[in-house]
């Protein structure tokens, strides 16, 4: 098995070969280009964007700064805004749907290293793909943690740790986060509860 079927199968693996250390310099250039663009760079913040992810779907925004493993293994669907400082440690594939919003300083990484301090100082870690569904709404400080899917239509709250999956059509929130309650028709009524 090689080590890019490890990464997306939380199989073990180091990630010093198979040409994965230029693999992961190269998504870093580019990001380093799109942090560094003036805002009224927007074509050429968005030709660096379609240059790093795997693919980018169409009215796509993301404010730098940015900050990714590699970027390729990252698929946006379309309609998407990302807000200042977000982190994707893309080792394994993440996925995110169509009509996300994420908000400032949110985190999805999906690798991990293990708890056993013997198997951990071999610096072998493992990936799990995350999946946004469609809609979702991820509040300021969200983490989400290798394995997740957050099912459409969802809102994780700020400062949200996200360490199991959270089905479609509810509110969660905490640490680690939970279902606080469903999404209901009363949430056209009022906008923050």
């Amino acid at each position: 098995m090689s080590t890019r079927e490890k990464m997306n199968m939380g199989e073990l693996y180091t990630d010093m070969s198979e040409g994965l250390p230029e693999e992961r310099r190269a998504g870093k250039e580019r990001v380093y280009d799109f942090n560094l663009t003036r805002p009224s760079e927007e074509a050429k913040r968005l030709d660096l964007l379609k240059s790093i992810m795997g693919s980018l779907g169409k009215s796509c925004w993301i404010e730098p700064p940015l900050h990714v493993a590699y970027g390729s293994h990252i698929h946006i669907g379309n309609h998407f805004y990302a807000n200042f400082n977000l982190t994707v440690v893309d080792d394994a594939t993440v996925t995110i749907g169509d009509n996300v919003m994420i908000a400032p300083n949110v985190t999805l990484a999906t690798a991990g290293h293990p708890i056993d301090p013997e198997i951990r100082i071999t610096g072998q870690q493992f990936s799990l793909p995350i999946i946004i569904e469609d809609n979702v709404w991820l509040g300021t400080g969200v983490m989400v943690n290798p394995g997740v899917t957050i099912g459409r239509n969802s809102v994780i709250g700020a400062g949200s740790v996200v360490t199991k999956s959270i089905p479609a059509d509810v509110v969660a929130a905490g640490v680690p986060c939970r279902v606080i309650r469903p999404i209901t028709a009363a949430d056209r009524e009022t906008f923050l509860r």
